[in-house]
């Protein structure tokens, strides 16, 4: 037998001897007890996602579920799909405005012996900066909103077309919904629980579904997956068919609407060099106009 057939042969045995080793390794370790959380009761994210704001702490932070402040931005939450209580965010945003006020009144107190290790002009800034941010929080929680408005539009749309395609199969609905989840990317995580919790309670997962997608596509789009899982006949697949245009309709109008923005902006963008060309080659023709003329008159 050659050298190299041999060595060859070697080198196959120990490559097989590891990777069955780590393979029985991998199996045993399967194999272990999974060790429960010791501190899950305390874990900060577990909290916010599964529970309620005690109202005490509501009530220390003078903040009412009833007001306009609170309900408006619940709102603008579920849009931005996020299903936890829009109270820790409330709570989040009033404890952040306390701190960062604070620490301007103490940069204001103090300001000259700060100054002597770090530079006010650097501090200040970034904190209001920070205020304004958090105080706008409104219009870019209304952004965020529109744009996963859109996406959830163009998923939803796909999944239309995708059930209306498999209209003519016999396959159930909970399946053909579950053929429509590697077409999901934004809804994926909303579609899967939609789909566990199925068997359960149809109806109840439909309305969970729709609070946790939260536009009016979404709305749209569950009355339309009742009426298929409640009557599952031709009519309402027609029913479908309409909502597909709308969609699409709505998808277009969203296009348009960004080309107008971008032309906007890039008519702004176009207008700077016309400023700088206006500052460093007319205006001092002009100034020297304006002087001419007032040389005149005096």
């Amino acid at each position: 037998m050659p050298e190299w057939t041999e060595s060859l042969l070697t080198f196959a045995f120990i490559a097989g001897q590891c990777l069955f080793g780590t393979a029985a390794i991998y199996a045993l370790l399967q194999l272990w007890p999974e060790r429960p959380a010791r501190w899950k009761h305390l874990t900060v994210v577990s909290a916010w996602r599964t529970r309620e704001v005690p109202e005490q702490w509501l009530h220390m932070a003078r903040i009412s579920r009833r007001k306009a402040f609170f309900v408006e931005r619940e709102l603008l939450l579920a849009g931005c799909g996020i299903t936890a209580d829009a109270a820790w965010y409330v709570l989040a945003r009033r404890v952040l405005v306390c701190v960062i006020a604070v620490l301007i009144i103490g940069i204001v107190i103090v300001h000259e012996w700060l100054n002597a290790y770090v530079p006010v002009t650097y501090i200040a800034p970034g904190l209001l900066l920070g205020m304004l941010f958090i105080q706008l929080d409104v219009v870019w929680l209304r952004s965020i909103r529109k744009m996963r408005a859109l996406q959830v539009t163009k998923e939803i749309f796909v999944i239309s077309k995708q059930l209306l395609y498999l209209s003519d199969s016999s396959l159930h609905i909970h399946a053909k919904l579950l053929r429509c989840v590697p077409f999901t990317r934004t809804i994926r995580i909303e579609l899967n629980q939609l789909l566990a919790e199925w068997y359960h309670d149809a109806g109840g997962a439909l309305q969970r579904f729709k609070q946790r997608l939260g536009t009016e596509e979404g709305l749209s789009f569950v009355e339309t997956l009742d009426a298929l899982r409640l009557h599952e006949s031709p009519q309402y697949y027609e029913l479908l068919r309409v909502r597909i245009e709308d969609y699409k309709e709505k998808i277009e109008l969203a296009k348009e609407s960004r080309k107008e923005s971008t032309s906007y902006v890039l008519f702004i963008i176009a207008g700077i060099p016309i400023l700088y060309t206006f500052q460093i080659f007319i205006y001092p023709w002009v100034r020297e106009g304006q002087k001419l003329f007032e040389s005149l008159n005096g």
